[in-house]
């Protein structure tokens, strides 16, 4: 006997006499019984409800050494099960046991067997308790997709056979109004326009409707509406989360996810660049871009945070993106324990987080900075930077011409050198003197007087006084001082001696201000140091008071070298009294020994490399070659510009690989698990790559595999629920055990495979499921379809569900006219309540709208604040984005109502297109309300529903020319300016009317 049969055998009492009693429930033939019970759909689902918490995957938790997911140890080492006899089984028995000793499952666990799941479990194993692996691990099977002529018709078959069996009518087709609308919607995330749908209510034939879905798919819109919905998985956002949520630019992300799906990227194409498009042979900055994807988690510069917590936080969260964006999978509960649901065990969590543990990451960032980053340029900077690209080129090329040209003076010059190859070469250059820099960033007072004492140059010099430390400076020269041998920098001090200060300090900006050199005492705390070093070098005690005394900092000796760029100096002191005169560079331009050496050998015998330095000297000092360089410099100087104004985005950068060890309970202070390298969960096989370590790259690999059960039937999955409103699986975010069955797994499978074999099609995909009869359908329910399937599980009829946010938003700017379509570019602000971010610190922000064009994007590129996600977005159930979102929410609150009536957004929306409606809805009141109906909701107005908003626009009318004042407050919301030739209170009562059609249900629902 097994230690699992003891394990039960003895905690347990004859329950028999139970059994035996109601054993004339369980087996009265069912009218619908006549297909056997299949595991995974009727039989998995109670047993993970129910029963695995305790006798489930994870091993840890395992009670009586029962397992009841592994047909081993529930029939042959336990004896649990006896197949073919649910008599005979001891968990059958436990089931129906009164005794609240002996029941199962036991009444602290909370959880309770319906008499109908208790007859399904005695029913499956009389019929011989066959198992299944879960449905999702299994192979995909091409059954239907082998059976039909096409996938559009394979879903078809599927889905007619299943409603005949069930004797469940489908819907009737969807009229041509509404079928375009949900076209429109579902492709584009915007209405059609007048023009389409006047065409496909004239033509609403097969070949008009086909016509619509190829222009959708390939308008650029498309890209930005899939989009929307790739965002929510990957959690992408403009903040970075945690405590002060500052900002972080990543907007190039969402370029590149637009760019893919309107380039209709290979979907596996898609998933490696984004996994590792550091790491692939052919990347590029897209590719870079794209790696992005693995730093959108949500990180800290929270002062006192612990790197090593936030690097373990950062690890898991990674894991749970991963596996439930690419696999459907829900590996984020094994992080802990083994999963108690699924095979997935804590050591794979960790195998699959080690694949990350390569990027380039901080557990603690700062100054508002994610690195590493990488500037991307827009298009137009694109065009900019090419264009000087082609003339840096041009003029490189004329260089060596240039040489030649200039070198058949040499002679004339190496004569002239030998005859002053002794004398003294000081090149001054003043940065400072009568006026501040031209062209630099200035910081403190610049106080420049004429003092009652000469001064060391010109006529003016800089004053400078306080009780404590205080400075002034420049910083960001548009020409940089270029480091040399010898080089030092200068400025000339007087020290009032009735009031001398403690200390005084020259800093040198290369970058950064880490180079300084302080006089007198210790008081200016900048950079200080016990030790002197190139951040504080110790010039001794202060200058000599009451007369002109010239500060030097010699560049080596604060640690700059031959080739840095300074762009600024900074004059600093502690107290005291203190005027600042001319302050520069110097360099001593003396000749070196190896020059002299070069030089005095004859021509004749010289060294090559002596003659190239000698000619690279001369050429070097020429008007028309440093003209020539100085051109070339500007414009890199204008590259320079370009880049640094281009959006910034996080990217992934691989570097040794930190090690990675199982942490026991998850915790991050526990050393003591074991050290993992990466691998996939290994129920699922095991990566073919010999003895080297495992990368990103591979994990992209078998994520991609044709084989893989998991990443074509999640993402078929998915674009099922864009298109239908739930998934052929309805748990999207689950394919795994806590999931749902399929209601067609073969049909989700046939997609899948088609999928795999079109080459990752993402178009195709889409286009097969929208030209299928069931896609076309009504969404409204018969009261039969509500009876029998009241959630359209079986897809008798079409869903009908509210927008997302981002739709509502860009419905009304599209109605009214306002709505800016410009592909891509940086994160955009629409009006928000004053005050909303009151509690965001670290730093204190204040939002400020933007105005023109970028108020009226789609709401596609509104700004993400993760903790204060906009009010509007928030109100039609966008997601916060600090975790994967598979599946919006879906409320109908009266807050959304508020929301379309009284944001300034809609209402700016209602009051433009209230002027529409003046300008081009007709000559009278009818007419009008006729077309406003029409444009907002694409068919012809019933007219009970006229009727009404008649009475409305009179009844409003009379109000605004009553109220001139309140016509002219409605008509100043929004930044869109009023159109003066229109009466203000007419346009007012039209907008009245406008802001009813844009809060109708209708006009917020796809159908």
């Amino acid at each position: 006997m097994s230690s699992a049969k003891r394990a039960l055998q003895s905690s347990i009492r004859s329950t028999r006499p139970i059994l035996f009693v109601l054993a004339f429930v369980w087996f009265a033939p069912s009218a619908t019984a006549d297909e056997m019970l299949r595991f995974n759909r009727d039989v998995r689902p109670i047993l993970t409800d129910k029963c695995f918490a305790c006798h489930g995957p994870d091993a840890q938790t395992v009670e009586g050494g029962l397992r009841l997911d592994l047909r081993e140890q529930a029939v042959e080492d336990s004896g649990a099960i006896v197949p073919g006899d649910a008599e005979a089984s001891e968990v059958i028995a436990r089931v129906f046991a009164e005794d609240a000793d002996l029941i199962m499952p036991p009444p602290n666990s909370h959880k309770k067997l319906t008499n109908a799941e208790k007859k399904v479990l005695a029913r499956w194993i009389n019929e011989g308790a066959i198992y299944e692996q879960h449905w999702a691990f299994e192979p995909m099977r091409p059954d239907a997709l082998d059976r039909a002529e096409s996938v559009t018709m394979a879903i078809d078959t599927t889905i007619d056979s299943k409603l005949a069996e069930l004797k469940l009518s489908p819907a009737e087709n969807a009229d041509p109004v509404t079928l375009i609308r949900r076209l429109s919607f579902d492709l584009n995330g915007l209405p059609p326009n007048q023009t389409d749908v006047e065409s496909f209510v004239r033509d609403p034939s097969k070949a008009n409707y086909v016509r619509l879905v190829d222009q959708y798919l390939n308008s650029p819109r498309f890209g930005e509406r899939m989009a929307v919905y790739w965002l929510d998985l990957v959690r992408y956002a403009d903040t970075v989360g945690y405590h002060g949520d500052q900002n972080v630019s990543q907007s190039p992300y969402r370029d590149y996810v637009i760019r893919s799906f309107n380039s209709n990227k290979p979907y596996d194409q898609f998933v490696r660049e984004q996994l590792a498009g550091d790491l692939i042979p052919d990347q590029d900055l897209q590719t870079l871009v794209a790696s992005g994807y693995n730093r959108l988690n949500q990180t800290t510069e929270e002062g006192g945070s612990q790197a090593k917590e936030y690097l373990a936080i950062y690890f898991a969260d990674r894991v749970r993106n991963v596996s439930q964006v690419f696999l459907g999978a829900t590996m984020g509960c094994a992080q802990c324990h083994d999963h108690k649901y699924d095979p997935y065990t804590t050591r794979d969590f960790y195998s699959l987080g080690a694949f990350f543990a390569d990027l380039d990451e901080r557990g603690v960032y700062s100054a508002r900075s994610r690195p590493p980053m990488i500037p991307v340029p827009t298009a137009e900077q694109q065009s900019q930077i090419k264009a000087i690209d082609l003339k840096i080129e041009s003029l490189r090329k004329q260089t060596e011409p240039l040489r030649q040209e200039l070198l058949r003076r040499f002679a004339e010059w190496e004569e002239n050198e030998l005859a002053n190859l002794d004398q003294p070469r000081l090149q001054t250059t003043s940065l400072v003197d009568e006026a501040e820099p031209t062209g630099a960033r200035l910081s403190g007072e610049w106080k420049f007087i004429e003092p009652d004492f000469p001064p060391h140059s010109g006529k003016l010099v800089r004053r400078q006084a306080s009780d404590g430390l205080t400075q002034h400076f420049f910083e960001k020269l548009p020409q940089p001082v270029d480091v040399e041998t010898g080089t030092r920098f200068f400025s000339w001090v007087y020290l009032d001696p009735k009031s001398p200060p403690d200390a005084i300090m020259l800093q040198i900006n290369d970058g950064d201000w880490n180079q300084r050199k302080v006089w007198g005492s210790d008081a200016i705390s900048y950079g200080r140091q016990t030790q002197s070093n190139n951040a504080y070098r110790r010039a001794g005690g202060l200058p000599e008071i009451g007369t002109w005394v010239r500060l030097e900092v010699d560049a080596g000796e604060v640690g700059l070298k031959a080739g840095d760029k300074v762009n600024g100096i900074a004059f600093s002191q502690f107290g005291g009294n203190v005027y600042w005169d001319e302050a520069g560079v110097e360099i001593d331009m003396r000749r070196s020994e190896a020059f002299r050496e070069a030089i005095e050998t004859p021509a004749s015998e010289r060294h090559p490399d002596q003659t190239k330095q000698l000619h690279d000297t001369f050429v070097a000092q020429t008007e028309p070659m440093q003209a020539h360089l100085r051109s070339i410099d500007q414009l890199q100087s204008s590259l320079e510009a370009i880049r640094k104004q281009a959006p910034q985005t996080v990217i992934s950068k691989a570097v040794d690989p930190r090690p990675i060890r199982v942490l026991p309970r998850g915790n991050w202070m526990d050393d003591s698990g074991e050290l993992v390298t990466p691998a996939i969960p290994e129920f699922l096989g095991r990566l073919e790559i010999g003895d080297r370590r495992a990368t990103r790259l591979d994990l992209a690999d078998w994520i991609c595999d044709p084989n893989n059960p998991l990443t074509a039937r999640t993402m078929a999955n998915r674009v099922w629920k864009l298109l239908f409103g739930r998934g052929i699986c309805q748990s999207v975010d689950d394919l795994g055990g806590q999931g749902t069955y399929p209601s067609y797994p073969d049909l989700l499978d046939a997609l899948a495979i088609d999928f795999v074999r079109s080459g990752w099609d993402v178009k195709q995909l889409i286009r097969s499921v929208v030209l299928s009869d069931a896609y076309q359908r009504r969404s409204t329910p018969t009261p039969q379809q509500l009876a029998d399937d009241p959630y359209n599980e079986w897809f008798a009829r079409q869903g009908r569900f509210g927008l997302d946010a981002e739709m509502v938003r860009d419905t009304a700017l599209w109605i009214s006219g306002l709505l800016v379509e410009q592909v891509g570019g940086e994160s955009v602000r629409p009006y928000q309540p004053a005050g909303y971010y009151a509690q965001l610190n670290f730093p204190r922000r204040q939002y400020v709208a933007d105005q023109g064009d970028a108020q009226y994007r789609r709401g596609l590129y509104t700004h993400w604040q993760r903790t204060f996600l906009h009010p509007m977005m928030k109100a039609f159930d966008a997601p916060s984005r600090e975790e994967c979102t598979a599946s919006r929410a879906r409320s109908n609150t009266p807050l959304q109502a508020l929301v379309l009536l009284n944001d300034p957004t809609f209402v700016e929306a209602a009051r433009v297109f209230a002027e529409r409606i003046m300008r081009e809805g007709g000559e009278n009141t009818e007419a009008k309300i006729e077309w406003a109906y029409q444009i907002a909701l694409s068919r012809p107005i019933d007219e009970a529903i006229a009727m009404t908003l008649r009475q409305l626009f009179q009844s409003h009318l009379s109000h605004y020319q009553r109220d001139h004042d309140a016509a002219i407050a409605l008509l100043s919301q929004g930044n869109a300016a009023a159109d003066p030739n229109l009466n203000a209170a007419e346009v007012a009562a039209w907008a009245s009317i406008a802001r009813v059609l844009l809060n109708l249900n209708e006009s917020i629902t796809r159908y």
